[in-house]
């Protein structure tokens, strides 16, 4: 067991994951957001794998999530949905609460944002929305469900709704919006550590309609 700090964003794609790991990074925690890249680690069989199926090997075989990733500080987005790998630890119980267990100075948090517009972001984000979500096997989100708007919508709700019960009265949760002016001072007291940086990263481009409007 061990308390130091590490922190489990449990959002969802495109709710701001990659601008908090920016702020994280930048903050001096060494950051897994994703996959992990080849600069950020001297051992090779931890190379652009991806962090999701690393918390599931470390759980099913030792027991602890983040055992394989001693080096790392903070994940910040820990879902895989590629090819026919649909990994979703921030929708696991049981997963969740082993890294509690092992890692008492956990802290979680949930990035979070207006869902009509998360959901705009998922579908304008490569063939997320258009094509992985609906074919992909997700907790909550069946194949063949995700394609409409108001499908996307009722997941995403879903998803925060069941964070904040399982967290009810948990000073170890935090969820906040990305876009609430206040999120950089959210997190710095609820990590205890200072933010260097707060800002926008990995935003998609508008759309020509937006473009436009926004002219």
């Amino acid at each position: 067991m061990s308390d130091r700090l590490r922190v489990i964003n449990l959002g969802l794609p495109k709710s701001g994951t990659t601008t908090l790991g920016h702020a994280l990074k930048v903050s001096g925690l060494k950051t897994a957001d994703y996959r992990i890249r080849p600069h950020q680690t001297r051992d090779e069989t931890l190379r652009r794998q991806f962090v999701g199926q690393l918390m599931y090997e470390g759980y099913f075989h030792q027991g602890d999530p983040l055992a394989r990733m001693e080096d790392f500080d903070c994940f910040t987005e820990i879902n895989v949905l590629r090819g026919d790998l649909s990994i979703w630890p921030q929708m696991d119980w049981g997963l969740i609460d082993a890294i509690r267990t092992c890692h008492p100075g956990a802290r979680f948090v949930a990035s979070w944002r207006d869902p009509h517009a998360m959901s705009d972001s998922m579908l304008r984000w490569s063939n997320l929305g258009t094509e992985r979500l609906p074919r992909g096997h997700i907790p909550g989100l069946p194949a063949g469900f995700g394609v409409t708007t108001d499908e996307r919508i009722r997941w995403i709700e879903a998803h925060y709704a069941h964070l904040d019960r399982l967290f009810e009265g948990d000073e170890a949760y935090l969820r906040f919006d990305i876009a609430d002016p206040g999120a950089a001072d959210l997190i710095s007291g609820h990590l205890g550590i200072a933010l260097k940086w707060w800002g926008r990263r990995n935003a998609n481009k508008a759309s020509k309609t937006e473009r436009t409007e926004n002219a």
